[in-house]
């Protein structure tokens, strides 16, 4: 961007929307720190610490980790950034987070990922991912129109089959990307999203809601656009 953002964001919406890969792209490209609980979670499980088996038993069965070991988490990742902006994806996931988090930061905005329910189930059960690396694939190709709205997802594949361009190792679907554990985790967002949404709002801090129905580098504009909207960037 040519100048130095200290700007504290939250990305948010259903899992599987892009939370980690728009996060990802809007720390580079505004050089604000990315936050990202499930990339320290998995990290825990890949290690085999006393945390990581407790979050490979939520993440396998599709249910949220404990408050209290989440805001822990994160708090200590955001004391890390210091006076750095950062991009939260992740947390909060609960009205609690939520207040806890506002304990700790203020938030100038957040960004609100949204998608058709059943686009969304179709990109999740083609998803592969790199664990190790944590670069992201699709093997599905999306040409549809719902409501009204038109998704277009072409495939996004490795240059070899199941093998990650990023470093070499196999590509495989998440534990967690399993039909009836997917409408699970979607059935628990419903539920608790509403009231960290509501919360937010009621509290004025600016909300961006952007229809992800397109590739991620538009749909990055989007998003910089309405925070340049916003005077934040």
């Amino acid at each position: 961007m040519g100048v130095i953002v200290f700007v504290k964001l939250i990305i948010l919406g259903p899992p599987g929307v892009g939370k980690g890969t728009y996060s990802t792209r809007l720390s580079k490209l505004l050089g604000i720190v990315k936050i990202s609980t499930g990339d320290i979670l998995r990290e825990e499980v890949r290690k085999g610490s006393k945390l990581g088996r407790l979050v490979e038993k939520h993440l396998k069965e599709g249910t949220l980790v404990p408050d209290d070991i989440m805001v822990r988490i994160v708090e200590k990742r955001i004391r890390k950034a210091g006076s750095k902006g950062f991009i939260l994806d992740g947390f909060p996931r609960t009205l609690e987070q939520a207040q806890a988090l506002d304990k700790i930061v203020k938030i100038d905005a957040i960004i609100y990922l949204s998608m058709d329910e059943e686009i969304l189930i179709e990109r999740l059960l083609r998803r592969r991912v790199r664990k190790r690396c944590g670069a992201v694939y699709n093997v599905t190709d999306i040409r549809k129109v719902v409501n009204g709205v038109e998704y277009i997802f072409p495939p996004l594949l490795s240059q070899r089959r199941r093998i990650c361009d990023l470093c070499g190792g196999p590509l495989v679907r998440r534990e967690d990307d399993e039909p009836e554990v997917i409408r699970r985790r979607l059935k628990i967002y419903k539920r608790l999203s509403k009231p960290i949404i509501n919360y937010y709002k009621t509290r004025g801090v600016p909300f961006i809601e952007i229809c992800v129905n397109r590739e991620p580098s538009i749909i990055v504009d989007r998003i910089v656009y309405r925070l340049k909207e916003l005077n934040l960037i």
